[in-house]
């Protein structure tokens, strides 16, 4: 079977003279079948992970509008600018922003503002991106200036938004990028804030790497009769990547970390922790090892997340140590090595973990530490991947319920300790049996006396309890001294007389 061209399916030769420069032959399966739809003006729904090629399949469609649309475009698509993205001429119109790409994270933002200037490197577009954790000035600069595109973060963008930097009523097309992260991370009411004020005749694109129900009922909220493509993620997985999984101890982790990067083809390897605390001491623990180690996570300020993943990229640093939500929005060719540090809880996060490596068609090769407390985060990961994980066995740091054969997916038995010699144990109550003593009524309907035994047992009436009197007689009467015992033998009398 031929594969098609990005002709094919209907992309200008501008774009493709730009898709040409970065290697780009044929269209990904979600470009293939994406483009033609949004080039006829079709609502998207997109159910695709990063690394399937789904930023050119909106971003070369939103470019081929905006420029055939643009007020005195002549039919020259030929960049009239001056290399930067300016355009010249002394009377030059200021554009007005036409299309909004919204994605969650901040290296997903910056990663998409760079598609568009190499995909609209020839035509006379301009776009800048909007995302917190930075100064505003630059971007309320960029956004005077005039913008055609708008690529931001769902907090920022409405910050400007409110001080009224920027404006969203001419928007003709919308991108909201791995919904089901940006709903994760709480920014739903953000979004439709943002979604409240652009015009209600606009092309929606909707992408998701899952689609859970909070993405359903948005996505049926802002899309009209849309197409929906879908590409499994379980494709990519399974045939692009080498999986293996350490059963290890968590405490053994980090010794096991170290003894794996000492074989030099690890020259390229991302670790994923869980939380943001983990990512740091990790990174400072490796980097005292001798492995050059850089970091980012949310508590990292942007300027010092992008300068760790310049030095990643550049080879000045051989791991970087990320969280998930840096899963989705690290693009960086030749890593060698994904390692999941700590297993994912949600199955679809060890996907995108996965992807970070084999992109552009390359392979990969994904390592996971597994601890017995994960076991169950292992299965769901096997269920949604539809493939079995290969076990490695025998390396040095091995876990010992894994090497003595023990089914880790079982429960652990509960332990039993012998009591200290000289002591006897505590008795237990049975399982059926009260919680506390019942209580005991006397001939005359009142209530006894309530006393709780030794480890909660039960006394029994008339009986005693490790060596005390018995708190009351067979017929109800509590006993006493001999005062008591004086007492009743008068009320006795009286009641025979």
């Amino acid at each position: 079977m031929t594969q098609s061209s990005f002709a094919d399916l209907g992309v200008s030769g501008p774009l493709e003279r730009a898709l040409r420069a970065e290697n780009y032959t044929h269209p990904t399966p979600i470009q293939d079948q994406a483009i033609p739809r949004l080039l006829a003006g079709r609502d998207l729904l997109g159910i695709a992970q990063t690394g399937t090629g789904k930023t050119a399949a909106f971003a070369l469609p939103i470019l081929q509008h905006l420029f055939a649309g643009r007020p005195g475009n002549n039919g020259n698509a030929e960049r009239n600018d001056d290399g930067n993205g300016k355009r010249g001429g002394k009377h030059r119109r200021r554009a007005v922003p036409r299309a909004l790409i919204m994605a969650p994270t901040r290296e997903l933002a910056l990663q998409i503002g760079e598609s568009f200037r190499s995909y609209g490197r020839h035509l006379p577009l301009r776009h800048t991106v909007i995302l917190g954790g930075v100064s505003q000035h630059s971007q309320v600069r960029a956004l005077s200036g005039g913008v055609d595109i708008l690529v931001a973060t769902p907090g920022r963008l409405l910050d400007l938004k409110e001080q009224g930097h920027v404006r969203l009523g001419q928007m003709s097309h919308l991108v909201l990028d791995e919904g089901d992260l940006m709903l994760d991370m709480g920014f739903l009411r953000d979004v439709r804030k943002i979604i409240a004020a652009l015009p209600t005749k606009r092309q929606t694109m909707l992408f998701s790497a899952t689609m859970p129900t909070d993405v359903s009922c948005l996505a049926g909220e802002i899309l009209s009769d849309p197409v929906r493509v879908e590409v499994s993620p379980r494709i990519i997985t399974v045939e692009k990547v080498d999986q293996r999984v350490f059963f290890v101890d968590m405490g053994k982790k980090r010794a096991l970390l170290s003894h794996l990067l000492r074989d030099a083809g690890m020259s390229r390897v991302i670790v994923f922790t869980r939380t943001k605390r983990g990512a740091s001491r990790l990174a400072i623990q490796l980097e005292k090892a001798g492995f050059p180690t850089e970091s980012i996570h949310g508590d990292k300020a942007q300027s010092a997340r992008q300068s760790a993943l310049a030095r990643f990229r550049k080879g000045g640093a051989r791991v970087l140590v990320a969280t998930d939500v840096a899963a989705r929005g690290i693009d960086i060719s030749g890593v060698t090595h994904v390692v999941n540090y700590e297993l994912p809880n949600i199955p679809e996060s060890y996907v995108h973990r996965v992807g970070r490596t084999a992109r552009a068609g390359a392979e990969g090769i994904a390592l996971s530490f597994c601890d017995t407390s994960e076991r169950p985060f292992l299965r769901g990961i096997e269920r949604v991947t539809k493939q079995p994980i290969t076990v490695v066995e025998n390396h040095p740091h091995q876990n010992a319920a894994a090497t003595g054969g023990q089914d880790l997916s079982q429960p652990r038995p509960s332990s039993t300790r012998k009591a200290p010699v000289g002591r006897s144990a505590p008795k237990r109550r049975a399982a059926s049996g009260p919680s506390r003593p019942k209580q005991r009524r006397s001939a005359s309907g009142g209530s006894a006396p309530k006393r709780q035994g030794w480890s909660g047992e039960r006394i029994a009436s008339g009986g005693t309890s490790h060596g005390g009197t018995a708190p009351g007689t067979a017929d109800g009467t509590t006993r006493g001294g001999a005062g008591a015992r004086r007492r009743r033998r008068i009320r006795r009398r009286a009641s025979a007389v």
